[in-house]
């Protein structure tokens, strides 16, 4: 879907100019799913998006696939998302992969997981934005302490990890602008195009999508799992992982009705016991299989907007007109 139009004033900000794109839309990266097809999906509808540097853990891999998707932009931009464990683990390549983003002229990096604080050097020495994905506000304070240049700021309703504070994203939208100088984006249950607008106008330079975008044509998931995300709505997602400090929100299935009864009835249990059931590798044989009875599968509130398998620029561009038919609710002259 091509646009030609110019958008209203609102729309332009620190997020489209930064990143060159024609909507304030960050396609955030997903574990397993965000490679070079979806990825180049996203920057050819006029958002960006991160290639999971998670996902190749082979370096050799990553390389090839920041090359894959550079070709298959056409000049259009994307980053690389690299989700730092939240403590150091021997043999970890963190180091090693922002090296390798740095060399292959990367402009663009999406962090998450810990700060990034040490690795700042490294990413600013070679001309990288570095958008900072925290699960509260208060590590959003300290990620501009550290030098990011702008941070995503996920809450209480997102998929994946909203951390443990649990704060929503209207409270979040709320705050933010009070407690920080550098641009912020707000994440967690945004589906809809008036939800752009809303943030905007709060203060927000844009917005993160993960689960709206999980039924894009170019998503290389199976049509079952799509199917599955289409036939869920906001009320089925469920938490796990609190005990162990490491809080999930997925899609709710066997997996985690079976972690949730393992944690009530034994607070103590440990993040070992617990991986037969939740490992990665199992939540990927879903996206390979359409069965989404086993694994936790990463999806938010936003499942409630999810409706149909369309193109990715077909869903941008929805977005595009519900945010429009919002700031035309305002009534303002644009």
């Amino acid at each position: 879907m091509m646009h030609s139009s110019a958008l209203p004033a609102i729309f332009d900000t620190p997020v489209t100019r930064t990143y060159g794109t024609r909507l304030p839309v960050v396609a955030g990266g997903l574990q397993w799913l965000a490679n070079a097809e979806y990825v180049s999906a996203a920057a050819r509808a006029g958002i960006i998006s991160f290639i999971t540097a998670a996902s190749f853990p082979e370096t050799k891999d990553l390389r090839a696939e920041i090359r894959r998707c550079r070709e298959m932009c056409g000049g259009k931009p994307f980053g690389v998302n690299v989700s730092m464990i939240p403590k150091l683990v021997p043999g970890e390549k963190t180091e090693e992969v922002f090296r390798l983003i740095a060399d292959e002229g990367i402009q663009f990096v999406e962090t998450s997981g810990r700060s990034p604080e040490a690795f700042m050097p490294i990413l600013k020495d070679a001309g990288i934005t570095v958008l900072h994905k925290v699960p509260s506000l208060r590590y959003a304070v300290k990620a501009e302490q550290v030098g990011v240049d702008m941070v995503s700021i996920v809450g209480a309703e997102c998929g994946g990890h909203p951390g443990m504070d649990m704060i929503g994203s209207m409270v979040n939208a709320g705050l933010a602008g009070d407690r920080l100088t550098i641009p912020w984006l707000i994440g967690g249950g945004i589906g809809h195009g008036k939800q752009i607008l809303a943030a905007l106008v709060m203060g927000a330079s844009g917005v993160v999508m993960g689960t709206r975008f999980l039924v894009a044509s170019e998503l290389t998931a199976h049509p079952d799992y799509k199917q599955a995300m289409i036939d869920a709505s906001e009320l089925d997602t469920q938490l796990t992982m609190q005990s162990v400090r490491n809080t999930v929100r997925s899609l709710r299935n066997q997996t985690t009705e079976t972690v949730a009864r393992l944690e009530r009835d034994n607070p103590e249990i440990s993040i070992q016991e617990l991986l037969q059931h939740v490992s990665g590798k199992i939540g990927r044989n879903a996206y390979a299989t359409g069965d989404v009875s086993q694994g936790l599968l990463s999806a938010g509130h936003a499942l409630g907007f999810v409706d149909e398998v369309e193109p990715f620029a077909e869903i941008v561009g929805r977005l595009e007109a519900e945010a429009l038919t919002a700031f035309a609710r305002l009534g303002v002259a644009a």
